[in-house]
């Protein structure tokens, strides 16, 4: 794992110092060594900063030569089947000579024998690169297949960057990029900024699975809309071909899942470090932690925190699934004022304004676990993969039964149920003696009222992810997110449920859940792995008929089915509550000062980018109870306080 970063310029000579400059914005990514190469033109440079997972020596050093002299590559991640890639190279008799046996190494290699898109689709894992080809004068700029490394680019006043994060390129000459407003937008509306945008103006995100070819002439050429990027890996053709090739049976299901989620973790638990795992106690990550012990002969390190509040402490599953699984298990309880002392390093941890509050939790998990370890293994994926998110179920089947209603009672009813207050939707459901969330109320209210607004299912899905829909954009003028989520129409022959599955595969998969798992563990130097993400699990995921994954009326149950062989059943069966955090009971309490500040009527009429009284009536509504709205505040919060820390 590491942290890279390059600048082109034909205006400014392209020196050491200034990659320098900027890998340094970077360093928690790469402690371990740092390197910068400069073309003998001077127009192109690269700088490297390397946290040593593989071959600890300087043989893995980067900025990294090819053999054959063509192509020098910068790379941040880590390709876990390159013992096999290497194997097959020799076979081939295409590797003169290895310095190491640092994966850098071998991913280089095969992009020098067989190209760099054959190389990417052999390869397994995570990755960012930027490679120079000497041959083409090109520069060329690759994500892996569901963007878990990230990778940024775009153009400053001097030249063509990119890099790990904003940080190097703000360090780079010329830059001087304002605030891109549809990104703000888009921000408000999802909690976090999608790719390709930034939330600066002319800087983007390269997509997952996709490759930028940056000629000259492109690299002299700012942008003001991202440029056309191939796509070298599409997750919808998996799912097209697992629905074409499904696998109905839950007896041959079971067995499947468990071989390839085996061969998956039993790949990434290799290194050249302590390795551990994330447990939450959830279905996912107690999977990965139950396949991973099976792969080792010593207990592993497991790692969960917990909080004090009533409703948002899962440390407690996560111990019983520890001592059920034998692991060597670690668990912290967190306070307001540990979070307290979290939020001042958010816009540094982040480096772009991101407002999922889970980003706190994890960043203290991910700093518990590098306590004892260099890698951890997390569950993130399985939601998307296998149905898990409470959405995936209920939204189809309330909209596949409210569209035998007709449209003028459909709305009416839809409207009436949307009013009643969330205290009764909780004690219906407890009525029901039905399993729930502490928020069940407030999400249901919502999705009933978005329901009978919403024009077709597309909008129903994108409106109920906007967590402004229902009052209206917090910023000043007419500016929205330009980014709207829709389902696939490709896969449109596919039940509902598989459609919104992969559309948060595509979205809030790679820009919310893999961005905050990436940052949080980047900021303390550990790298984090998501064995789910394999590519031959993904692709048996895609085969595996909903009915096995929405069984007994809810997802992930063949999953389910297959924990219940490493676990007791009564330690799994319970509400999903994903990794929450209280920050809406501390914004009223320790958190009210900050928070005051940030959203002042001075505070968020600076820029004018804010309609201050339409934030403000938002945040008098939380703090009076009147309302649940702990997330669109969260978002302006953390904008505020990225805006802040950047012009200090």
């Amino acid at each position: 794992m590491c942290g890279i970063a390059g600048f082109i310029s034909d205006r400014v000579a392209v020196t050491p110092q200034i990659l320098r400059a900027m890998t340094d914005r970077i360093v928690p990514r790469g402690p371990d060594s740092s390197g910068e190469w400069v073309s003998s033109a001077g127009t192109i440079g690269f700088g490297h900063r390397r946290l040593a997972i593989i071959d600890l020596t300087e043989a893995g050093h980067q900025p990294m030569h090819s053999a054959c002299g063509r192509y020098t590559l910068t790379y941040n991640g880590e390709i876990y089947n390159f013992q096999s890639l290497r194997a097959e190279l020799e076979a081939q008799g295409k590797v003169p000579q290895w310095r190491g046996h640092s994966d850098s190494e071998v991913l280089l290699a095969a992009i020098s024998a067989w190209g760099i898109e054959k190389a990417l689709e052999k390869a397994q894992g995570m990755f960012a690169i930027g490679l120079a080809d000497g041959e083409t004068r090109e520069l060329v700029l690759a994500r892996d297949r569901f963007g878990e490394k990230p990778l940024y680019y775009g153009w400053t006043q001097s030249g063509f960057a990119f890099a790990s994060s904003l940080g190097p390129i703000r360090a780079a000459p010329g830059f001087a990029n304002p605030v891109s407003r549809p990104a703000l937008a888009c921000l408000m509306a999802r909690a976090y900024v999608p790719a390709p945008l930034s939330i600066h103006e002319r800087i983007f995100k390269l997509p997952p699975g996709c490759l930028l070819r940056v000629s000259e002439d492109l690299a002299r050429t700012p942008q003001d809309t991202p440029p056309q990027v191939h796509s070298w890996f599409d997750y919808a053709d998996q799912v097209i071909a697992g629905a074409a090739d499904p696998i109905a049976d839950e007896a041959e299901a079971l067995e499947a899942i468990d071989a390839v989620l085996t061969g998956a973790v039993s790949r990434q638990l290799v290194a050249d470090v302590p390795v551990g795992n994330f447990l939450s106690g959830g279905i996912d990550s107690s999977l990965v932690t139950a396949i991973a012990q099976k792969c080792v002969s010593r207990p592993i390190k497991t790692f969960t925190i917990g909080f004090s509040e009533a409703g948002f402490d899962e440390a407690v599953f996560a111990k019983r699934v520890a001592g059920a699984l034998g692991t060597d298990h670690t668990e912290l309880y967190v306070s307001p004022q540990d979070a307290l002392d979290v939020i001042p390093r958010l816009p540094e941890i982040y480096d772009e304004p991101f407002a999922d509050s889970s980003q706190i939790p994890t960043h203290l998990v991910s700093r518990l676990a590098r306590s004892q370890v260099t890698v951890s293994l997390s569950g993130d994926a399985g939601d998307e993969l296998f149905g898990g998110y409470n959405r995936h179920v209920q939204f189809p089947r309330l909209w596949r039964t409210m569209q035998k209603v007709p449209g003028p009672l459909r709305r009416a009813a839809l409207e009436g149920a949307g009013a009643m207050p969330a205290g009764l939707w909780n004690g219906l459901s407890d009525l029901a003696r039905r399993r729930r969330s502490a928020w069940f109320g407030d999400n249901a209210r919502r999705a009933l009222k978005l329901m009978a607004r919403a024009r077709n299912f597309d909008h129903l899905f994108d409106s109920f992810m906007d967590d402004w829909a229902l009052t209206g954009s917090p910023l000043a003028g007419s500016v929205g997110c330009s980014s709207r989520l829709h389902l696939d129409p490709r896969l449109a022959h596919l039940p509902l449920e598989v459609r919104m599955m992969h559309a948060d595969a595509m979205t809030y998969l790679p820009d919310d859940i893999l961005c905050k798992v990436d940052r949080a563990g980047m900021a303390v130097s550990l790298e984090s792995r998501i064995p789910f993400l394999d590519p031959e699990v993904t692709a048996l995921a895609a085969r595996i008929s909903p009915s096995l994954k929405f069984a007994q009326g809810g997802g992930k149950a063949i999953l389910k089915k297959l924990l219940y062989r490493y676990v007791p059943r009564e330690l799994i069966d319970r509400p999903k509550a994903g990794f929450a955090i209280p920050v809406g009971v501390w914004v009223k309490g320790p958190l009210r000062e900050w928070a005051e500040d940030l959203l002042s009527e001075r505070a968020l009429a600076e820029d004018g980018l804010f309609d201050a009284r339409t934030v403000r009536a938002r945040w008098q509504s939380h703090l009076d109870g009147r309302e649940e709205a702990t997330q669109p505040l969260w978002s302006v919060l953390m904008f505020q306080a990225w805006k802040r820390a950047a012009s200090a």
